[in-house]
């Protein structure tokens, strides 16, 4: 980890778990003050937001949480960050959509935030010796392991991606048969 108030800050952005957390609020904030907000980037982000909060949630709960000693305060934002923004944000995405905004296009350019920030933790790694999430440490468990849990998290996150856009087209075509009714 790094030293210092800098290295610190550079530590807490290293978790994925931050960025997908950021990423929701700007996206439900921009939401919120132009709700009929529209482009092929938002759209991306509006699908990131979901995708990574999600990735999030799932990983966290089943992979590390087990391994987490959380004290004080961390048991607080642990419960916030882990566990009910994710769940609000798919309650709210099921909810509210918007609608009709997932494509193979979306998905492809959604893999690039993810992708940003996993070259950003493993280059900050190999330099400081210290990587946000065991499963990507380098130096205990070499570059193979490490691009093997990589390749599966990326895999999840396309089907998860398939299955939200499954999930979309079937709520936008009953909402356009009950609304043509």
């Amino acid at each position: 980890a790094g030293q210092g108030l800098l290295g610190r800050v550079f530590d807490w952005f290293t978790y994925f778990t931050l960025w997908s957390n950021i990423l929701v609020a700007i996206v439900m904030l921009m939401l919120f003050a132009r709700p009929n907000r529209d482009s092929f980037w938002f759209r991306v982000f509006r699908l990131d937001s979901v995708l990574m909060i999600v990735v999030t949630g799932i990983i966290y709960n089943v992979v590390l949480a087990g391994a987490a000693k959380l004290q004080g305060l961390e048991v607080v934002s642990n419960l916030f960050d882990h566990i009910l923004t994710p769940l609000v944000s798919v309650l709210v995405w099921l909810f509210v959509g918007p609608r009709g905004w997932i494509s193979w296009r979306t998905i492809g350019a959604a893999l690039i935030l993810p992708i940003v920030w996993l070259l950003f933790a493993l280059v900050r790694g190999a330099f400081i010796g210290a990587y946000p999430y065991g499963f990507l440490d380098v130096a205990t468990l070499g570059y193979g392991t490490v691009a093997t849990n990589v390749l599966g998290v990326v895999v999840f996150a396309i089907v998860l991606s398939l299955i939200l856009w499954g999930i979309d087209w079937v709520i936008h075509r009953v909402g356009q048969r009950t609304s043509a009714a």
